[in-house]
């Protein structure tokens, strides 16, 4: 074959683009700069480029401004959103990334880039392959020109076309027309649906014959069709891709180039592309220590470093060293014990805490100088006779190091560390320190605060992943079966770069004292609590949640008919596209929101706003998803959580995720269990108490609206609280002007309190209490006429936020707002809110884990046979032998009624609650 019949592949930039960017979550770099879409298409390109190593490519992007179809039709693409400024933003750097890539970029002003890709097509003399995922596409395909979507790794031949679209590809601007297309807000034919469009097109060939036949065109979509007839024209021009551009370029000239590696490496760096990166460099030092692992272990020398380190870390190279002998291990215990703080790190066989068995211990008491001690690698007799000590032996060593609480120790995520040891015996004491919390009280809205993300962001180093040593998905390998020198390289890295992160954060938490109280004071503290009370776990009925599956389905079921009656046909409730089609195409119910694609949204809000205004089948939609959620999330899933030891179920709590500092809770989630409704009530109901003792709940009454009392110094709030006042009825009076208010208004008040609490507009208020927007507005301004601290505590927070970028619990604990001055007004909006709800939310949270620490102690002290078994929201859940449910409700309540440590001007009120499950406990 000659140059110019090599193939030319072509790739549909913005659509890569979008694609990316709503396929991925938002990511950033340290700097909050937005990286997600750059991560997605590059990845793509990778994939294509890995696939496809042809010569002749180019990336072809849409080019700002107008375009002749916005010529010809005013409202062309008028229903779509403007790009996302954090899209934006990452276009261009982009463009730099695919360019060092030595990949050709095309972009030609007044035109798409579908147009741009149609010509270059049209004229190359090779087989052409499109990457793209854009339907319209299909009318380029032929005999030469084949389409290719990425994402599903489909490929489109003029066979594929027909199969797809039900036309061939000759037909497929034609089809396109007739159907329309509401994202680019082509008119189309209405009524005209894809099965009809294929059918008219099969019968008389394209749209020129169906014109000369459109009174042979029966029922009410030929009446469209021919009230319509003198519009199809402008919808054949809009759907139709250019093949005639006057280009620039032409096909032979799209050569890929060498890369520009330099350019690239100074790009990654900047977007933290660290696996990009790492494939970059194949001789920088992480992959020459790779290297000289497979080699064999002798040669497998100390030479790792991370990229983008200061020339004095990349002259210091890391001390790993291999445990195998009782005098190695005397050395190292001898370092650990005069060392003032020491990383500790296991490695273990599995995620679960309950059921991980120890495979190694990794040690490190200085920078750059760490251990690894093996117990439980496999042998394998390739690599000759495996000398490990036993665990029992260095469980024994380190037991006295480990359960020293003036041992300090350092670790990341201690809490699993923890969790495990204390199923082989040993109570992990002097967990002073934890880089996961250090880095998530320092910036709790930091998407990311594990040890690999950390290193980079903190360290500039780009750590070996667990991925990278065992391999992914099916072919992964057990740790344990991993030569042990290579396991060594990786696990005495865990605990060096731990102890190096510690080192950087921890000056960083002292120079704000108020942070590190938080850390050293509340965060930390609650690590052992946490410990114990997941590995107690509570009780569930696992009979009683099979029949509420059942039920449950049923219900569905039910549910399910009455949908499809009221469709007038069957379809799928889980699916998104045939809701879309029901709902909006057949039985044209307003679109009140569409997604970011231009299609019309079925998410749930929008269901919500069409079942209030009275739409029946929106309604039975969200019952169905409801009982789905809770099936699936509940009452199928608890069973299968059962510990086969315990009988128990038993969650894990997370102290990193929340911006605000609320804990969260999976496997499973206890917060999102509905308690308002019959079905989560239900579900509570299956949560039971051991023979012989009781579930006693312990809930803050109104901790949210005591807090906005104390912040905002209102005098009518306080004067409430100080006084015992029901706060919604003393509001309801307040609110509408009469001394002794109906239950409803005091339902309306309450609506008013917690509303404006998370900054509800006067519209969402109207929608919760079913009244016009004008009333709902006159409530809250009489509202902030009898409580005036609330409005100007509100207006200053939101001044002091956007001044600090930042806002505080009263216990110092600090929640960043980086969209505070955003130009994007929803943006702006919702960091405004969050500014005002976040003080009362994170005190809230600082004052439940102060009582969890408070009343863990005096259960230690003073009940050791009483738990603490869950932690939801504002509540503490209790399993109490019978004969001690009155004095230790009696200390609880006490205790967590002070855990605001005078802090507060108002006091605070625990409600107590018994049962023998935790439904019959509120």
């Amino acid at each position: 074959m000659c140059v110019r019949d090599k193939k030319l592949v072509l790739v549909d930039g913005s659509s890569y683009l979008y694609r990316a960017y709503y396929a991925l979550p938002q990511l950033s770099n340290s700097s909050g700069e937005p990286t997600g879409a750059l991560y997605g298409v590059v990845n793509m390109l990778h994939k294509l480029l890995s696939e496809e190593a042809d010569e002749h490519i180019a990336v072809v992007f849409d080019a700002p401004g107008r375009t002749f179809r916005d010529d010809l039709f005013e409202q062309y693409k008028a229903h779509r959103p403007p790009m996302p400024d954090e899209l934006r933003s990452q276009l261009n750097p982009l463009k730099e990334i695919i360019s060092a890539l030595g990949i050709p970029v095309v972009e030609v002003a007044g035109v798409e880039a579908d147009d741009v890709i149609g010509t270059l097509a049209r004229r190359s003399v090779g087989p052409v392959l499109i990457s793209t995922g854009d339907k319209d596409m299909a009318q380029l395909v032929d005999e030469r020109v084949t389409l290719l979507n990425t994402m599903t790794g489909r490929r489109l031949d003029p066979a594929g076309v027909e199969e797809r679209f039900g036309v061939p590809p000759e037909a497929v601007r034609d089809y396109l027309a007739l159907v329309g297309d509401k994202s680019d807000n082509i008119p189309g034919i209405p009524k005209v649906g894809e099965k009809t469009a294929a059918k008219w097109l099969q019968e008389y060939g394209n749209i020129a014959a169906l014109r000369e036949n459109a009174d042979e065109i029966k029922g009410k979509v030929g009446e469209s069709l021919r009230a319509h007839l003198n519009e199809l024209e402008l919808s054949v021009n809009l759907a139709t891709i250019r093949c005639d551009l006057d280009l620039d370029v032409s096909p032979p000239q799209l050569l890929r180039q060498s890369p520009d590696n330099s350019r690239l490496r100074e790009l990654y760096r900047r977007y933290e592309m660290r696996r990009l990166l790492k494939e970059l460099e194949p001789d920088s030092p992480e992959h020459n220590a790779k290297a000289d692992m497979q080699q064999g272990p002798e040669s497998a020398g100390n030479q790792k470093h991370g990229v983008n380190q200061t020339s004095s870390e990349q002259d210091l190279s890391p001390d790993y060293q291999l445990v195998t002998d009782e005098q190695e291990l005397d050395v190292w215990i001898a370092s650990l014990k005069e060392a003032e703080a020491f990383a500790f790190d296991l490695e273990t066989d599995s995620l679960s805490y309950m059921d991980a068995a120890i495979v190694g211990f990794a040690l490190a008491v200085k920078p750059h100088q760490a251990a690894y001690v093996p117990v439980a690698h496999d042998y394998d007799s390739t690599l000759g006779q495996l000398r490990q000590l036993s665990l029992d032996y260095v469980l024994a060593r380190l037991r006295p190091l480990l359960e020293d609480d003036n041992q300090l120790k350092v670790g990341q995520n201690l809490k699993y560390d923890m969790s495990v040891l204390a199923r082989y015996g040993i109570d992990l004491r002097g967990v002073a320190y934890d880089t996961m919390l250090e880095s998530y009280v320092l910036d709790s809205t930091a998407t990311r605060h594990d040890m690999d993300s950390l290193a980079w962001k903190y360290l500039g180093v780009s750590t070996t992943t667990y991925e990278d040593l065992c391999g992914k998905g099916a072919k992964q390998k057990p740790f344990a079966s991993i030569d042990v020198h290579k396991a060594k390289d990786y696990a005495a890295e865990d605990a060096d770069i731990t102890l190096r992160l510690h080192q950087k954060l921890l000056p960083r938490l002292k120079d704000k004292p108020s942070l590190f109280n938080v850390f050293s004071q509340l965060e930390m503290p609650l690590v052992p609590v946490l410990s114990r009370m997941e590995r107690g776990g509570v009780k569930v009925d696992q009979e009683m949640l099979g029949e509420q599956s059942k039920e449950l389905a049923e219900r569905m079921s039910e549910v399910e008919s009455l949908a499809h009656s009221e469709a007038g046909e069957e379809f799928n409730l889980n699916s998104p596209r045939q809701i879309q089609e029901i709902l909006f195409e057949r039985m044209g119910l307003p679109v009140e929101h569409r997604t970011p694609k231009g299609q019309p949204s079925t998410a749930e809000a929008v269901l919500e706003e069409l079942r209030h205004k009275g739409y029946e089948l929106p309604r039975l939609i969200l019952e169905h998803r409801g009982w789905a959620k809770l099936k699936s999330t509940y009452t199928d899933k608890l069973p299968r959580l059962i510990h086969p030891q315990t009988g128990r179920v038993h969650t894990s709590y997370h102290q990193a995720v929340a911006a605000t500092g609320r804990l969260s809770s999976s496997d499973p989630n206890l917060q999102n269990i509905p308690i308002r409704s019959e079905a989560g009530r239900k579900i509570r109901q299956a949560f039971i108490a051991e023979p012989g003792y009781s579930l006693v709940t312990a809930d803050y009454s109104q901790v949210e609206l005591r807090i906005m009392a104390h912040l905002s110094a209102d005098e009518g709030l306080q004067r409430a609280f100080a006084a015992g006042e029901d706060i919604h009825r003393s509001t309801a009076a307040e609110v509408f002007g009469v001394e002794h208010p109906s239950d409803e208004q005091r339902r309306a008040a309450k609506a008013i309190n917690f509303g404006l609490i998370y900054g509800m507009s006067a519209w969402g208020l109207g929608r919760q209490l079913n009244i016009e927007r004008e009333l709902a507005q006159l409530y809250i301004d009489r509202y902030f006429e009898r409580y005036p601290g609330v409005r100007e505590f509100m207006a200053k927070t939101r001044e002091q936020a956007r001044e600090r970028g930042y806002v505080e619990t009263v216990f110092g604990r600090r929640l960043y707002l980086p969209e505070i001055s955003s130009r994007n007004r929803q943006r702006r909006e919702y960091a405004e809110r969050t500014a005002i709800n976040a003080p009362m939310q994170g005190t809230a949270a600082d004052i439940i884990k102060q009582a969890m620490i408070d009343v863990d102690a005096m259960l230690s002290d003073k009940y050791p046979g009483v738990h603490m078994v869950m932690q939801v929201h504002d509540e503490l859940v209790l399993e109490i032998p019978q004969e001690q449910i009155e004095p230790v409700s009696k200390r609880v309540q006490k205790l967590m009624a002070a855990a605001d440590q005078g802090a507060l001007t108002v006091p605070l009120e625990v409600e107590i609650g018994v049962g023998r499950d935790w439904d019959e406990a509120h």
